[in-house]
């Protein structure tokens, strides 16, 4: 009997095998032809997709030039190293930040402690991952801790004995490290820029290929040919380090700035900054999805900014200085003088408000060896304001012209008056005798002002009765004093500018005062903006310090074209009767042929007119707590005066705070003031003479 052969199942199931491959492949052939055919083009141009990436790249600053086109700021080019991250991770940073390290010096400065931590992790990765227990990892793994939260749990459990395990070498990289990981991706950030060796920047170019990001290149830092020479006026850049001010950095980087770049943080630096801060150079990195540079693309070539003429006379500027210094250090030698120690001179051009010379100097005690020293404080003439007494009686005598409580040759006897509830009697400096407008200039009588400011009033003065005056009277006078500059801003380009301090009390004694000058404050500005009134013929000029913006040239040293002329600006005219001025230019040109200033000026070929003044004030200066209560009283000196008086075309305030204490012991208002008017003039007749005997250009 033959038994059946039992079939073997393989071949079935090789079969099956077969089916199901030759379905999956089916389906993998379909799905394909879907990718290609109908979703084709869409993974196409995301595998092809690029990123633009606009980069702008600095350029120098604006140059800085007196009205003679001396060059007052300039930039000095300076070696840097730079780095640009193109895509790189913070551990590839490190690395390269190492390896520069090995080939510069690099000052750490001050690192904060959060940084130095956060280096410390990226150095010792496994001793930071157990500072983490089993239990928060499984916190972590479940979603309850927060990859952050588990970050700061690592920070604040590195002790201080660890941090203090980085050596010097490690906070060398850690400095190089953070500059380079605060930029924004293709911003180039400056490693180092200041005492680059010729060693290092060499090295460093030798070596790029392997600092992937790093550069060498040019920078520039500002320069001043003229030392310290209105340095508080120019103003400052910030520095590279420290890039735009935090408290407008919004400002700033909606303007298209990034965050270190340097921008002006004070007076012209600042006050034109959309002027010198130029045009970057704009160029597109268009990159791959993976970031990687495809292309680089020149958008806009940069343009350096724009250079300020300014209307300063560099020449004369320094030697008004020197006058300041020296007069300042005589007169400290003179008794009563321990209080003074700062003076200030302007000159202004009446005709279109150039100011030539802002000069201020300070006597200040060196902090290391307790020496006093000079230091420049050109600021002083706008920020600070002091009672400068009876150079301001020109406009009182023109407030009394204007009102009506005066009429031109009126005239006063100069004999004290008694108001009652005042202890005093407020008199001139002597008895004058009978005076009218001009003499009362000339003279400086104190009791002339005094009898018209009370007419301004409405007043009637009998000897030891109270006086009644109006309401408004105080307002009358500070308006028509306004009108000429004093106790309002100039309107000079410059910030923080202050208008000074007006008195609150409404006596009668106080009025008086305020028409001698010795009540409300006024600046060295505000004084020459005055004379400069009076002196043009009544047309306040607004004072500036930059006279045209110009294109930079196209090599060093060159100018372009203009691109803003500066015109005169007239801010107000006063309400002039023809003879009225007149009077008061008559009264001030008797000032310096026979009265107050005549033993400095009476000989000068260039016809000088003015007017001194003495003013009796409280001491407000840097010593003020050393007195308590009860501030000693100073006298401030000043000195406003033009020439030539029949055709203005200088204006000069001077005003000595402090000037001293008890019986005057110098006049160096006018010695200041004599030596800067003969100088302006000295140096008008030099460069005539130059122009005059320079050599006729040959025609070819």
């Amino acid at each position: 009997m033959h038994l059946a052969k039992k079939k073997s199942p393989a071949p079935f199931r090789i079969n099956l095998l077969f089916f199901i491959i030759f379905i999956l492949f089916s389906v993998l052939v379909l799905r394909l032809g879907i990718v290609q055919i109908v979703h084709g083009e869409n993974y196409k141009r995301e595998i092809e997709k690029k990123e633009d990436v606009t980069v702008n790249n600095p350029v120098p600053r604006g140059v800085m030039l007196d009205r003679n086109l001396k060059t007052v700021v300039d930039n000095t080019p300076r070696k840097a190293i730079t780095y640009t991250n193109e895509g790189a991770k913070p551990d590839e940073m490190l690395e390269v930040a190492a390896n520069l390290a090995k080939l510069i010096y690099k000052k750490p400065g001050n690192i904060p402690v959060r940084e130095k931590k956060d280096y410390w992790i990226m150095k010792n990765r496994e001793l930071a991952e157990k500072k983490i227990t089993k239990k928060e990892r499984a916190l972590q793994k479940a979603d309850k801790l927060k990859d952050t939260e588990i970050y700061d749990l690592i920070l604040s459990r590195i002790t201080e004995e660890e941090l203090n395990q980085l050596t010097e070498e490690d906070m060398e990289v850690l400095a190089i490290f953070r500059i380079m990981n605060k930029g924004y991706k293709f911003e180039p950030q400056i490693i180092k820029n200041e005492d680059v060796t010729a060693e290092e920047f060499a090295v460093v170019s030798e070596h790029l290929e392997v600092l992937p990001g790093v550069d060498t290149r040019s920078d520039w830092d500002r320069s001043y040919p003229f030392n310290s020479t209105l340095a508080s006026v120019l103003g400052s850049v910030t520095s590279y380090d420290k890039g735009l001010p935090a408290e407008k950095i919004d400002y700033y980087l909606s303007r298209g700035y990034s965050r270190n770049d340097r921008v002006g943080k004070s007076y012209l630096e600042m006050q034109y900054e959309d002027v010198l801060r130029g045009q970057k150079e704009k160029i597109v990195n268009i990159t791959d999805k993976a970031g990687n540079v495809l292309e680089t693309q020149l958008v806009s070539k940069g343009e350096k900014g724009k250079a300020l003429v300014l209307s300063i006379d560099m020449e004369l500027q320094q030697g008004v200085e020197k006058f300041i210094e020296d007069q300042l250090w005589k007169a400290k030698a003179e008794p009563g003088t321990h209080l003074l120690d700062r003076a200030y001179v302007v000159l202004m051009d009446p005709r279109t408000g150039d100011v030539l010379t802002m000069a201020g100097k300070r006597i200040v005690k060196n902090p290391e060896t307790g020496k006093p020293e000079m230091e420049d404080d050109a600021l002083g003439t706008i920020t600070t304001t002091y009672n400068a007494g009876s150079a301001v009686k020109g406009a009182t005598v023109f407030t009394g012209f204007k009102t009506g409580a005066i009429s031109p040759g009126k005239v006063f006897n100069d004999a004290g008056i008694r108001i009652k509830g005042t202890p005093q009697v407020k008199k001139s400096w002597t008895y004058l005798g009978d005076v009218n407008d001009i003499s009362a200039l000339e003279q400086s009588s104190n009791v002339y002002m005094f009898h018209t400011a009370i007419k301004i009033g409405g007043a009637h003065y009998a000897p030891g009765e109270p006086l009644d005056l109006s309401d408004d009277a105080f307002e009358i006078m500070r308006n028509s004093f306004a009108s000429f500059g004093l106790g309002v801003k100039t309107g000079i380009d410059l910030p923080n500018e202050q208008h000074g301090f007006k008195g609150g009390s409404r006596l009668p004694g106080h009025l008086l005062d305020l028409s001698i000058g010795q009540y409300d404050t006024y600046s060295a500005m505000q004084l020459a903006q005055y004379v400069s009134t009076i002196a043009n013929g009544g047309y306040r000029m607004q004072p500036h310090m930059v006279k045209e913006i110009r294109e930079p040239g196209e090599t060093p040293g060159e100018l372009g074209p203009i691109v803003m002329d500066f015109t005169p600006k007239v801010l107000n005219t006063i309400d002039n009767k023809k003879n009225w001025l007149e009077r008061i230019q008559t009264g001030f040109r008797r000032v310096m042929t026979s009265g107050t200033a005549d033993n400095y000026f009476s000989d000068k070929t260039y016809s000088p007119a003015g007017k001194t003044g003495t003013a009796e004030a409280f001491y407000d200066g840097p010593l003020r707590k050393n007195y308590g209560k009860e501030p000693p009283l100073v006298m401030n000196l000043s000195l406003v005066a033009y020439a030539p008086a029949e055709n203005p075309e200088i204006a000069m305030a001077v005003i000595v705070p402090w000037a001293y204490q008890g019986k005057e012991t110098h006049k160096s208002n006018l010695v200041i003031g004599e030596n800067v008017m003969d100088l302006y003039f000295a140096l008008k007749n030099q460069r005539q003479q130059a122009n005059n005997t320079a050599a006729p250009v040959q025609n070819p």
